[in-house]
């Protein structure tokens, strides 16, 4: 028996195997192909060009996208952290861990949206990863899967389910209940988060991201604080230590009053106030801080630091301000007054070009009453210009940058308070990074040399200045972090706020999430500068590209006609042979199709099916339900799969691996329990 189909239906089925193709090759990068199908569909009249990038107007585009900003906030911010404590085991293996964050997932799915659990815990894999030394994909395949298999138990648990309730409501036969999916979706999430928690996530391909830092700058040294408030006060040093190697983070060195302590006894309590010298690699200085609640103390000097000397000069004549600028620039000694009210010698230096300049421009302009020549002879700028000399203000947007010292900057052998870096630039010294050598000095009197790396925090203006005039090279932006006290409880109750819309169908959850990301960007949980960076958009290029296409194949009638073909061919006319194409064929095309268009596509085939064959259609339509759903063959059968495909550096063809096995475990485990649960 032969399928005689139309010329559109054989162009659209090679160039999706040509794309298949490619993208299993790997030599071209997935978002290429996905262009390149995109514009073979155009120029063969498959898609108009009217409607040729309308995938990236799709709720699923727009997810995504959000997706990952919200996800990046939640790790920015330490929440995951706080999660990561509280929810997982702490001294677990990787299969330990990776089976209960995988379980988590699942039953978070069951009663959330499958996309915003895998949201809510992707940073959390990533964390577990780098704890457990393992490559991320090893931990985030298997959390996407068992979201997807999660979502399988509940009506509001995946688009599918409220998809086929619709379609089964439209038949006549009524809207499916909420827990009407469970027999069936309870069953292979079981079975599946099983396998692929203790077993199977050893089959997936070991990968690092293509954005993977090339340079190691070891360990950092850096002072915190105990506040009042920690929960390191009144804990004693063991203690803390004990919670600090989880973060492989140790004490060295501690300073109580004007007491510097080199090796501090494991049993004395600890107060507020005190400070601790801790090392810590960069990457976890944030998680570090955050287990027990200490806070940096550059962060705390700049709080409690009194007004910088331009601004307390505001008020006086122009020609004093202007003679102590030059004696600056001559080198003349002078006297500050420390925190405490006393008077500190300063050493006598030269101002940096940059810095004079501005100084002698701030200056002026308070002489004159006037900028750039215009003005009533007021003094209305003097009160703005001291308000900017203050350095990084509430509102501005503070980067973490690591500058590597130049063996002939002029900072060699000088410390933070020689060159007065808060004070002259509004910037912190966070760490210093010596590698091969320790050393316990507090940093703003720790001499610098060639070849340290110096973490600063400042707005990106005050840290380039510096660089500059210090000759300091910055490196490779990597993800350092130190957490802001309250933005974590913002950013997660934010996400929270957006799952509940979203749970409860105020509002579809492209919109829900579209807000959560316009609200860390106002409320600067993620900087607005930081947003189009969080987006892998090699993924989104990808998923709006193949829309089109995917639709395509619906529009021509392909997958109707390889659908039946495949039926007429292997079913005929038993019944549980055709219950169980109809999962396979779904399962099949969501594995290259939008989960949504495959379930739409095969809801009226099914109840064709069973009225034809004479037997109970809810059976075939929870096998389209549970088919349109477990895509785990490529990254784009579902949004969860995607998601994973940046972060993971996966190819389009590793998700075979570990797809595969859980496809048969899916079909060995639901089609027993389909008949039983819904008897032809």
């Amino acid at each position: 028996m032969f399928v005689v189909m139309a010329q559109d239906q054989l162009i659209i089925i090679a160039i999706l195997a040509f794309s298949m193709g490619m993208f299993i090759w790997g030599r071209w990068r997935h978002d290429m192909v996905a262009g390149a199908s995109l514009l073979a569909c155009i120029l063969t009249g498959l898609v108009t060009p009217e409607d040729a990038f309308s995938g990236f107007s799709h709720p699923a585009v727009i997810t995504v996208a959000c997706v990952l900003v919200i996800s990046y906030g939640l790790q920015q911010t330490g929440a995951v952290d706080v999660l990561t404590q509280r929810l997982l085991p702490s001294s677990a293996g990787p299969t330990l861990s990776i089976f209960a964050l995988t379980a988590l997932a699942a039953v978070l799915s069951g009663f959330m949206n499958n996309v915003g659990a895998l949201a809510l815990l992707m940073p959390v894999a990533i964390q577990i990863a780098v704890n457990q030394g393992l490559p991320p994909g090893r931990v985030l395949m298997p959390l996407a899967f068992g979201s997807i298999l999660g979502g399988t138990m509940t009506l509001i648990g995946t688009p599918p389910n409220l998809i086929v309730s619709g379609f089964r409501d439209q038949a006549g036969m009524g809207a499916f209940g909420m827990f009407d999916f469970m027999p069936v979706g309870v069953s292979i999430t079981l079975a599946g988060v099983v396998f692929v928690g203790l077993l199977g996530w050893r089959l997936v391909p070991a990968r690092k991201q293509a954005d993977t830092a090339s340079f190691e700058t070891g360990t950092y040294l850096t002072e915190v604080r105990v506040m009042a408030d920690s929960k390191a006060a009144g804990m004693t040093l063991r203690e803390v230590e004990a919670k600090l190697e989880k973060e492989d983070a140790q004490i060295v060195g501690m300073v109580r009053g004007e007491m510097r302590v080199i090796a501090p006894y494991s049993r004395r309590l600890l107060r507020a106030d005190d400070i601790l010298v801790i090392e810590a690699e960069p990457e976890s200085l944030g998680a570090a801080l955050a287990t027990v609640g200490l806070k940096l103390e550059a962060e705390v000097m700049a709080e409690n630091m009194p007004d910088e000397p331009v601004e307390a000069e505001a008020d006086k004549p122009a020609n004093e301000a202007a003679d102590k600028v030059t004696k600056k620039a001559a080198g003349k000694s002078t006297t500050r007054m420390n925190r405490r009210g006393r008077p500190v010698a300063v050493k006598p230096e030269r101002t940096p070009p940059s810095v004079l300049a501005r100084t002698g421009e701030q200056t002026a302009k308070k002489s004159t009453g006037k900028t750039d020549g215009s003005g009533d002879g007021k003094d209305t700028d003097s009160g703005k210009e001291a308000e900017e000399s203050k350095g990084p203000s509430k509102h501005d947007e503070l980067v973490i940058q690591e500058l590597v010292v130049m063996p002939d900057s002029p900072m060699l052998n000088r410390t933070a308070s020689d060159i007065e870096l808060r004070t002259r630039y509004g910037i912190n010294l966070l760490a210093v990074s010596r590698q091969g050598r320790r050393s316990v000095k507090r940093l703003r009197s720790t001499p610098v040399q060639g070849g340290d790396v110096l973490l600063m925090q400042g707005v990106p203006e005050a840290v380039s200045g510096f660089a500059n005039d210090y000759r300091c090279v910055p490196l490779a932006e990597r993800d350092i972090r130190v957490p802001v006290k309250g933005q974590a409880v913002l950013a997660g109750s934010i996400f929270l706020i957006a799952i509940a819309l979203t749970a409860t169908g105020v509002l579809p959850v492209a919109i829900c999430f579209g807000m959560a990301v316009l609200a860390y960007m106002a409320l600067k949980i993620v900087p607005p500068r930081s947003v189009y960076t969080a987006i892998d958009w090699p993924v989104i290029v990808l998923l709006g590209a193949l829309l089109p296409v995917a639709g395509a194949m619906a529009s021509t009638g392909t997958a109707d006609v390889l659908a039946q073909a495949m039926l007429d061919w292997v079913a005929q006319g038993n019944p549980v042979v055709a219950l169980a194409l109809v999962l396979i064929i779904t399962m099949t095309l969501s594995d290259f199709m939008n989960n949504a268009a495959t379930v739409a596509v095969m809801c009226p085939l099914a109840i064709s099916i069973a009225s034809q064959l004479g037997v109970n259609p809810d059976a075939f339509l929870m096998s389209v339900a549970v088919g349109g759903s477990c895509a785990f063959l490529t990254p784009i059968g579902h949004q969860n799969n995607t998601l994973i495909l940046g972060p993971s550096g996966f190819k389009f063809g590793d998700y075979w691996r570990l797809g595969l096995p859980v496809e048969i475990v899916v079909v060995a485990i639901g089609l027993p329990v389909l008949l039983w649960a819904w008897p032809l």
